[in-house]
C-alpha cells in the first residue's frame, strides 16, 4: 500500500455477531461487498466501531484474512491497533502483516495517559516493527491524548507513517496540518458530522461510521465535494446529518449496528458489556433512522461525475 492509496472513503467496519456471540462472517461479507459496490476505496477492521476491545487477537487476524479473501488485490485492508501495551501492539502489527493486512491505523496508548514523548516513542516503536504504512489516529476527545503538531514533526521523520485520522473536532486543524506539513501526510476526516466541511478544506479521505449503513450517501458527499459540486453535496449532507450524529455518542456501536440492520446489511448483536438498545432509547434512535430511510434522496451519478451531474 503506497502513500497515494490513502484516499477516498474508508469505512471503519462493524464486526457482526451471531446470537451465540461468534463472528457472523457471512454478514461481514455482505456488508463489505455492498460498500465496495458503493465506491469505498479501502476498509478498516477491528477498530473501536468494530468492537476491538471485545475481540481476541486471533479473531482480529481472522478478520484480516477473511477481508483479504473478499476484496480485490489492490483494495487496502487496514487493521486498527488499540492495545494495552507496546509489546501487544507490536505483536498484533506483525501478525496483521503476516495475515496480509495492507496498513495499520494506530491509536495512542490505551488506558495509560502517556505524555508527548511516550506517545511518540510508542508510535515509532510500532512503525519500526513492520513494513506496513501507518495512519495515526488523533482523537483527544475520546482517547484523552492529543497528537500535537510538534509530535507530528517527530513522526514525519518516520518514512512509513503515511496518514492522519483527524478527529480533534477542530476543523481548523486540517488547515494547520497542511500549512505545517504540505503533502507529507495524507489527512482523513475522522468525525462523521464534519465530513463535508473537512473534505472542503482539503482532506484526502474519510474514515466513516455511518458509511456502514449508508455507503452510497457517504461516498457521494466525498466525490461531489472533490468535484466542486458543493450544492449537490450539501443536499445529501443536510439529509444525512441526523444520522451522522449517531456516530458521536457513547453508544455509537449500537446506533450504527441498528442503522445497518434497518438498511439490510447488519445485525444488532453486540458483545458484552455492550447491550442492544432497548425501550425509549432504541425508539428514539429508530425514529431517526426510519425518518432518514423514508426521505432518502435521489443521488447524482456520483461515481461518474462530470461538470453537470445527473440524478439517478
Amino acid at each position: 500500500m503506497n502513500k497515494e492509496s490513502w484516499q477516498g472513503v474508508f469505512p471503519a467496519l462493524l464486526t457482526p455477531f451471531k446470537s451465540d456471540d461468534s463472528i457472523d462472517f457471512d454478514l461481514f461479507r455482505k456488508n463489505l461487498e455492498v460498500q465496495i459496490e458503493a465506491g469505498v476505496t479501502g476498509a478498516i477492521v477491528s477498530g473501536s466501531l468494530g468492537e476491538a476491545s471485545t475481540l481476541t487477537k486471533a479473531e482480529k487476524v481472522e478478520l484480516v484474512k477473511y477481508a483479504k479473501s473478499i476484496v480485490a488485490q489492490d483494495f487496502p485492508i487496514v487493521v486498527c491497533i488499540a492495545e494495552q501495551s507496546t509489546a501487544e501492539a507490536v505483536s498484533l502489527a506483525k501478525e496483521a502483516e503476516d495475515a496480509g493486512a495492507d496498513g495499520l491505523m494506530v491509536l495512542p496508548p490505551m488506558r495509560y495517559k502517556a505524555d508527548d514523548h511516550e506517545t511518540v516513542v510508542y508510535f515509532k516503536t510500532i512503525a519500526q516493527s513492520t513494513s506496513l504504512p501507518l495512519m495515526i489516529y488523533n482523537n483527544p476527545v475520546d482517547y484523552k491524548i492529543e497528537v500535537t503538531l510538534a509530535m507530528f514533526e517527530e513522526l514525519a521523520k518516520v518514512p512509513n507513517v503515511h496518514a492522519i485520522k483527524e478527529s480533534t473536532r477542530d476543523v481548523s486543524n486540517v488547515t494547520r496540518l497542511y500549512n505545517r506539513f504540505g503533502d507529507r501526510f495524507k489527512v482523513f476526516c475522522g468525525v462523521d458530522t464534519l465530513i463535508m466541511e473537512e473534505v472542503m478544506l482539503g482532506c484526502d479521505g474519510v474514515v466513516g461510521g455511518l458509511v456502514d449503513a449508508f455507503p452510497k450517501e457517504t461516498v457521494a458527499i466525498f466525490n461531489l465535494v472533490k468535484a466542486g459540486l458543493y450544492k449537490e453535496a450539501l443536499a445529501v449532507y443536510r439529509w444525512y446529518l441526523p444520522l451522522l450524529e449517531l456516530d458521536i455518542h457513547p453508544k455509537l456501536v449500537q446506533n450504527i449496528k441498528l442503522a445497518a440492520t434497518k438498511a439490510g446489511i447488519g445485525s444488532e448483536y453486540v458483545r458484552a458489556p455492550r447491550l442492544v438498545l432497548e425501550g425509549a432509547e432504541r425508539e428514539k434512535v429508530l425514529a431517526i433512522i426510519d425518518q432518514a430511510i423514508a426521505t432518502q434522496p435521489a443521488l447524482p451519478d456520483y461515481l461518474n461525475l462530470s461538470s453537470e451531474v445527473s440524478v439517478a
